[in-house]
């Protein structure tokens, strides 16, 4: 199959060289002509333009670009494809996108693959990112059956878990479970390094480990990602960190009190809750 890969960053670079490695034939576009080079020499397109014209004659194409730029890019797209193409994107909000594309193009599906890592750029791209990973996509009643059997067939291939959810469904979940912990995770290192202390400071450096590495690492990524997270599921977002603040200062008043039973009963059900959300 041919399929079209707009925007060469660590999602479209890495399902690249996944689509390759598969059989297809992958075209990509970038804008910059560095990158066209780039995603060529490490294999994760066949060929590559910055102009969206080369997208004529592919079946599928992926939309891996920056939320805001999504629904441009389509428009783009539009007179340079066969009405026949199917389009889907990887952003990780789905309801403002899937709503005005799915108005411009019939066989537009949301989609959004529920990896990555903290790097970015063509050079993060790797192989097997998405592998036992979940992949979502959201069809809405009008959609195509045909467009939504290609698309879950690309992500049984790459051996990803296909999941169909609405729109403002998925927007929901990945507020409490992606983009809230995007804004925790800065808080927690926005308090570390407002630490007045210079010695605590330092020695906190020092000593951070495991715990701090993994509790931090969304914090410490992509800015871009988590400002498109706020502006696009800004009410989801919301409700996600009204809600954390009400554990929080159920936790400050807890501790205020010296109330440690309740604090081990809160732990307690903590504990065995996380596993029903770590696969």
């Amino acid at each position: 199959m041919n399929i079209g890969i707009v925007g060469l960053g660590l999602i479209g670079g890495s399902l690249g060289l996944d689509l390759r490695s598969l059989g297809h034939y992958v075209i990509g576009v970038s804008r910059r002509e560095s990158t066209c080079q780039k995603a060529i020499a490490i294999g994760s397109v066949d060929e590559a333009s910055v102009d969206l014209s080369i997208m004529a004659g592919t079946e599928l194409i992926v939309i891996c670009t920056p939320i805001a730029n999504i629904l441009p890019t389509l428009e783009q797209l539009i007179p340079q494809v066969s009405s026949n193409t199917v389009i889907t994107d990887v952003g990780s909000v789905k309801a403002p996108i899937v709503q005005k594309a799915s108005s411009l193009w019939n066989n537009f599906i949301g989609g959004h693959p529920m990896a990555g890592t903290a790097d970015s750029g063509i050079e993060a791209a790797v192989k097997n990112l998405f592998v036992k990973n979940p992949y979502v996509i959201t069809p809405i009643d009008t959609t195509n059956p045909t467009a939504i059997a290609l698309l879950e067939e690309i992500i049984k291939q790459l051996k990803a878990i296909p999941l169909r959810c609405y729109p403002k469904t998925h927007d929901k979940a990945v507020s409490s479970i992606s983009h809230l912990p995007v804004m925790v995770s800065a808080s927690l290192i926005k308090t570390c390094i407002l630490e007045a202390d210079t010695d605590v400071a330092q020695l906190s450096k020092n000593l951070a480990s495991s715990g701090f590495r993994d509790t931090s690492r969304v914090g410490g990524g992509n800015p871009e990602l988590g400002i498109m997270m706020a502006k696009y599921n800004r009410q989801a977002l919301l409700e996600s960190l009204q809600s954390y603040q009400h554990n929080l200062e159920e936790l400050i008043n807890l501790v205020e009190k010296e109330d440690w039973e309740q604090i081990d009963e809160y732990l307690q059900v903590t504990k065995k809750a996380r596993p029903l959300f770590i696969k």
